[in-house]
């Protein structure tokens, strides 16, 4: 694992939502899912379902094109979308991100747009099931083991052979900052508390600021009480649930935790 023991003279890190499903007062949104991130190292964390990243960021005055990383937490197309868009960059993500995917509702497909091969043509791609240090202070988690007897327990998905797809492609990132560990999540869709925990063991500190992203909480059932409960006794500073978090179960944890709603242009400051 690639240990992390110091948080002095961490740079103040900077998330902004470039895409999210509910819009801010300026910016416009959608089903979809990208924060630009800026720490020690600046990158784009999931590009949304559309090219929708490219107006906000040019309203926010975010220059795109200066970007040298960009990090998928998976191969949903409502968080690999606006790839195409953001082209020439360096794009690290899970082997599995380019399979292709079904709905078991409908058969519809919801992966990835684009082939390995033709993503590969635009892209500096490197996948990896293993952690990769980004960064001084940025941690990209690989896979991400399934650990608690509450979540990844059922899925909506299915693979090309009709097998349960698990999204096992389904990553996060961890930041080192000063005040702890910041989660940053696309859907968790191994587990949000799952998820805090392997950060914990890539990183080495044990400390989480807050969590933020998606948790794949779908409405105010058991495994959102007991995620509340893992936060408690975990002592989660913050969270900012969003995306495929229900209203429900935003209720719930904002009874424990309360927060600002996540909305597209909207800027969080840690350090």
């Amino acid at each position: 694992m690639l240990k992390y023991h110091s948080m002095n003279q961490h740079k103040t890190l900077k998330i902004t939502i470039l895409s999210d499903n509910v819009a801010g007062r300026f910016c416009r949104a959608e089903h979809g899912l990208s924060y630009h991130i800026e720490a020690d190292h600046t990158l784009l964390f999931d590009t949304g379902s559309s090219d929708l990243i490219r107006y906000n960021a040019e309203f926010l005055k975010i220059n795109l094109d200066r970007i040298e990383t960009i990090v998928l937490s998976h191969g949903h197309d409502d968080h690999s979308g606006g790839l195409m868009s953001v082209t020439g960059k360096k794009l690290i993500c899970h082997p599995d991100t380019f399979i292709q995917r079904f709905r078991k509702s409908n058969h519809s497909e919801l992966g990835i747009k684009w082939t390995e091969t033709e993503i590969r043509k635009y892209f500096e791609v490197t996948t990896s099931r293993d952690p990769i240090r980004i960064s001084d202070q940025i941690y990209f988690l690989g896979e991400i083991p399934r650990k608690t007897n509450f979540e990844s327990q059922t899925t909506a998905f299915q693979k090309t052979d009709g097998t349960d797809d698990f999204v096992m492609d389904d990553s996060s990132l961890a930041i080192a900052t000063s005040k702890g560990l910041v989660i940053v999540t696309g859907c968790a869709h191994s587990g949000i508390c799952n998820t805090i925990e392997h950060a914990r063991q890539v990183t080495g500190i044990q400390k989480v600021h807050l969590a933020i992203g998606g948790f794949h909480l779908q409405n105010d059932e058991i495994q959102t009480q007991k995620t509340i409960e893992w936060f408690l006794e975990n002592e989660i500073d913050k969270v900012i649930p969003s995306h495929c978090t229900s209203f429900a179960a935003q209720a719930e944890l904002f009874k424990h935790f309360p927060f600002i709603p996540a909305k597209t242009g909207n800027c969080i400051q840690v350090g």
